[in-house]
């Protein structure tokens, strides 16, 4: 992109630099023109002053179109710098600005952050002016916070300086997603290196060891650790494939159904825990239009992760609601809630609140961030409201398909509304 804009730009200069240089040429002809015709007075057999003054006429046209020409070349590549979402601020050979684009133009006149942006451009356009490339990184703090990267380039035209360019380019996106690899790559390795370690020293404890009771309770610690790699593997899998499916394949899905599916689906985890799960409050007129594949895959999660972090023997509430609009599928607990801190990051992958239960309840920190793809897949949006101690709500809102939003009879038990029980 830097490139581009700094192609466009010098482009720009070279048109600015020659429609000057047009007009001086333009300008001198005539005069010399005029000199002529006043000096020299009417010759025999060249056409007199008519002769000259169509000389000055072709001379005129001539340049003329010429100058139009470099004015719309101008006009295009001044519309093309003000359509891109940088700034970008050109300068002549004096440091004089001659271009800022619109989205450059809120630096000169803000405040606080764009004020020290502001500054930067000129400090880095008086470094370029004088042939020297700059560039300088700014953390705002905000809010909302950005790192904006400040770049200059000198411009030139053979041997002759042109000016400078100075771009401003918000990459704060860029870096919070080089962020996230960085922690995804070392999250990862973590996570497998810490059950395949285990079952290494596992099996060599077993190859050493001849007591049966021994062996076979070293073996069951193997198996869970290879569940455990299994999990984290299928997850993986799993989020590899909602991801990759931007546009899943959309067909009238019932809540109702979605929900039975999810419940029978944690229904082993919720039992062994002795946790409820109430789904008295979904409604049987609510449909969305979804993969029903991703979307069971998406409550089955925030079903999971309530029962997770809910104390045994408490209730986990599924409520469903909908307006003209969007349906909101919403998983209530009253577990040990979310630190205010840690409420942005919880659907980051492998973002965890409590890494000690997550290896207890063999977590893997990729369900939420399912949930997060599922929804953006569906042009829908999740989120979360919690407070320590006392529980968390998750709230999936998604575009209403083709139910009714007044229609408010619950789903009958028997067809697609389960209540999950422990023991």
């Amino acid at each position: 992109m830097e490139v581009l804009l700094v192609v466009l730009a010098a482009v720009l200069a070279a048109v600015v630099v020659r429609s000057a240089t047009a007009q001086h040429h333009l300008h001198h002809r005539i005069d010399q023109l005029v000199r002529r015709v006043a000096a020299t007075g009417p010759g025999p057999g060249t056409g007199g002053s008519e002769g000259s003054i169509a000389e000055l006429e072709r001379a005129t046209e001539e340049v003329t179109a010429q100058l139009e020409a470099a004015r719309s070349t101008a006009d295009r590549m001044a519309a093309a710098l003000a359509a891109i979402p940088q700034g970008v601020v050109l300068c002549d050979e004096r440091g004089h600005e001659v271009f800022r684009n619109q989205a450059a133009a809120a630096y000169a006149s803000g405040r606080h952050a764009e004020a020290l942006v502001e500054q930067a451009i000129r400090e880095l356009t008086s470094a370029a002016t004088e042939g020297r490339p700059h560039s300088r990184t700014l953390e705002l703090y905000g809010p909302p916070r950005r790192v904006l990267l400040v770049s200059a380039f000198p411009l030139h035209e053979g041997d002759h300086a042109m000016g400078a360019l100075v771009v401003v380019d918000d990459v704060s996106e860029r870096r919070r997603l080089e962020a996230m690899r960085r922690d995804f790559v070392a999250n990862i390795s973590h996570e497998l290196k810490t059950p395949v370690g285990a079952m290494g020293l596992l099996a060599e404890t077993i190859a050493s060891e001849d007591d049966f009771a021994v062996t076979r309770r070293l073996a069951q610690r193997m198996t869970g650790e290879a569940l455990r790699v299994g999990r984290v593997i299928d997850d993986l899998l799993d989020l590899s494939r909602i991801e990759a499916e931007e546009a899943p394949r959309r067909e009238p899905v019932g809540v109702g159904t979605v929900v039975q599916e999810a419940v029978d689906r944690v229904r082993p985890l919720s039992s062994a825990r002795h946790i409820v799960i109430d789904t008295d409050q979904v409604r049987g007129g609510h449909w969305v239009r979804a993969d029903q594949r991703q979307l069971v895959s998406a409550v089955a999660n925030l079903l999971e992760n309530a029962c997770k972090y809910s104390d045994k023997g408490s209730t986990v509430e599924v409520r469903s609601r909908a307006d003209a609009t969007s349906v909101e599928i919403s998983v209530h607990d009253h577990g040990i809630g979310i630190p205010g801190r840690d409420l942005e990051r919880v659907f980051e992958r492998f973002y965890r609140v409590d890494r000690a239960r997550s290896r207890e309840t063999g977590g893997t920190g990729l369900g939420l961030a399912i949930v997060r793809h599922v929804a953006t897949n569906h042009q829908g949006e999740v989120s979360v409201t919690s407070r320590e101690g006392e529980g968390s709500v998750f709230r999936l809102r998604l575009p209403n398909g083709a139910g009714s939003a007044d229609d408010e009879a619950p789903v009958p038990r028997g067809a697609g509304h389960p209540v999950a029980t422990g023991g």
